[in-house]
């Protein structure tokens, strides 16, 4: 009984690490980049906060990701030299490459399909923010009321920065009230009842015995 009993606890805990790992949350914004060279690093602070200096290259990316470590990076070009090319320097302005990635179809709310990505040069105040480059660039934007980033050009067209769970590459949304109980919680809670089961059940045995 005792290795029966080994080998069914196996069993089921393979199937529920197996069923935790078939979904992942995240949630579904837009992330802000700097870029250095070659390199896109998350920025440190939000687009209304951040001040460019002349010359730099900036990103956004609209996608599912768990945090900041897992957010995915701008795709296409990002050279200052490249995007700003037919936009002259302007005396009292600064110029700012911007790289706007609108994301894929398996990151998009359902309904809605991403535009393309593009690239815009803004020509802003000295002491202007990354959201006003922004905004003269890729009208309408939509912020909620904690001033976070819901939509750029009007995509999307609802939502900000909902709860969505990653199934077979496809994003769904989820219940802010986290829902129903999870399947990893329903095998765990079926372990429990197998073992409480198969221990009165060797009780029983042994006073027969």
């Amino acid at each position: 009984m005792t290795r029966r009993l080994s080998a069914l606890l196996v069993l089921i805990l393979v199937w529920t690490g197996t069923a935790g790992q078939a979904h992942a949350t995240g949630y579904r914004y837009w992330s802000f980049w700097d870029r250095t060279g070659n390199t896109w690093t998350y920025a440190t602070q939000g687009p209304s906060l951040a001040r460019p200096s002349d010359g730099d290259v900036q990103g956004f990316r609209f996608a599912v990701s768990e945090d900041s470590a897992d957010a995915t990076r701008p795709r296409g070009t990002a050279d200052f030299t490249s995007i700003c090319a037919k936009t002259p320097p302007a005396d009292g302005k600064k110029r700012v490459a911007l790289v706007i990635d609108f994301g894929t179809p398996a990151d998009a709310p359902e309904g809605e399909t991403p535009p393309r990505p593009r690239t815009a040069c803004a020509v802003i105040s000295p002491d202007a923010s990354s959201a006003e480059a922004l905004a003269g660039v890729a009208k309408p934007l939509r912020y909620d009321t904690n001033a976070l980033l819901c939509a750029i050009a009007g995509y999307p067209k609802t939502g900000c920065g909902e709860q969505v769970t990653k199934e077979n590459g496809t994003a769904r949304a989820g219940k802010k009230d986290g829902g129903g109980p999870s399947v990893g919680l329903l095998a765990g809670a079926a372990v429990v009842a197998v073992l409480g089961t198969a221990a009165v059940w060797q009780t029983r045995r042994r006073r027969h015995d």
